[in-house]
């Protein structure tokens, strides 16, 4: 392995130690519990807080967007594990402001589980929560049978259009059915050409070949749709979008915001390279991409691979995407700081 860290059982610990030194004015923990990080002024009163979490491995998913516009706190579970149930627990009651408690997380059955304990904990010391699952990945389960999808780096729009939302005064309830509804309209599909190995591993998390790519590729290296030659750029990109559209269509005149993730290991410059092919093709169909987001936003460890959102927009949402965020990870607008 060519990585750097020290002892594998403090990996989690040490990173979370390292980003709160170095955002000791946007971050805290909470008392002595290192895996319940919230805003550096939670909890904000008579607004409806946002909570999220998952396993480690993913930044800037998921701890990465807590600060204001987007999350109130995050639970933070060892390397592609859940949090427990009463780190959960302790975060709620850290970030409740009086209006109730979001949870945003992705679909994955340790997170259910344990979220699920930590609502029926917090509702019987007087805290309301409702939860909301995150299902973008369109290769995780088949159109019809979105409730088995697996949550991936569209929660980021879902973290948008709940920030946005809450920061705007409204219930729980109208937060909820809001970022609800903007997730019916959002769609990721990834693609990998090398895995990562978790710490204290002795093999990487899956194996392929120089030549191969799998499109479909989970996270945490769940299997994907289909494994096949290694592709261009262009290639790649176009195989993807199309299948994107099968799953989410699209009609001439829609807006869209796009974004362009790495998965860890891939670089910038291509990235870009892909999303000057997304710009293509998506204009030559008629379809306007009114903002984009390309870089890290929900990565596995060291994997070569990226993915593409799509998020179908309106005149609402899009007023949600320019709602201004301040956190370490992501910073747009100006008279958050």
């Amino acid at each position: 392995m060519r990585t750097f860290y020290n002892d594998d059982e403090n990996y989690v610990n040490e990173m979370l130690e390292g980003i709160l030194s170095a955002y000791p004015d946007m971050l805290k923990k909470i008392n002595d519990e290192i895996r319940a990080i919230t805003r550096a002024d939670a909890p904000i009163n008579d607004k409806v807080a946002i909570a999220t979490g998952g396993g480690s491995g993913h930044l800037p998913v998921f701890m990465g967007y807590v600060g204001k516009g987007l999350l109130d706190g995050a639970a933070v579970g060892n390397v592609f594990a859940s949090p427990s149930a009463n780190q959960m627990l302790t975060l709620t009651k850290a970030i409740n402001g009086g209006k109730g408690v979001l949870y945003l997380y992705g679909n994955y059955g340790g997170d259910v589980m344990n979220f699920d304990m930590a609502a029926e904990m917090a509702e019987e010391e007087g805290i309301k929560v409702k939860s909301l699952l995150v299902t973008d990945d369109i290769a995780s389960g088949e159109k019809g049978n979105e409730s088995i999808r697996r949550g991936v780096a569209g929660i980021f729009y879902a973290y948008k259009v709940a920030g946005a939302c809450a920061d705007e005064g409204l219930s729980l309830e109208d937060v909820y059915n809001t970022t609800n509804e903007a997730l019916e309209g959002v769609r990721t599909l990834g693609v990998a050409i090398s895995p990562c190995t978790v710490p204290g591993a002795n093999k990487p998390s899956f194996t392929i070949a120089e030549n191969e790519m799998e499109i479909g590729m989970g996270i945490h290296g769940e299997a994907g749709i289909k494994r096949e030659k290694r592709k261009s750029a262009d290639e790649v990109t176009k195989e993807m979008i199309d299948l994107l559209q099968q799953d989410l269509p699209l009609m001439k005149g829609d807006e869209v915001s796009v974004l362009v993730n790495s998965l860890g290991a891939t670089p910038l410059e291509e990235l870009y390279i892909i999303f000057r092919k997304i710009h293509d093709i998506l204009n030559s169909r008629e379809i306007t991409i009114y903002n984009s987001y390309v870089g890290r936003y929900a990565t596995s460890l060291e994997m070569a691979g990226f993915s593409i959102s799509l998020f179908k927009l309106n005149d609402r949402f899009k007023k949600y995407l320019n709602h201004p965020i301040y956190t370490p990870f992501v910073k747009e607008g100006s008279h958050v700081l």
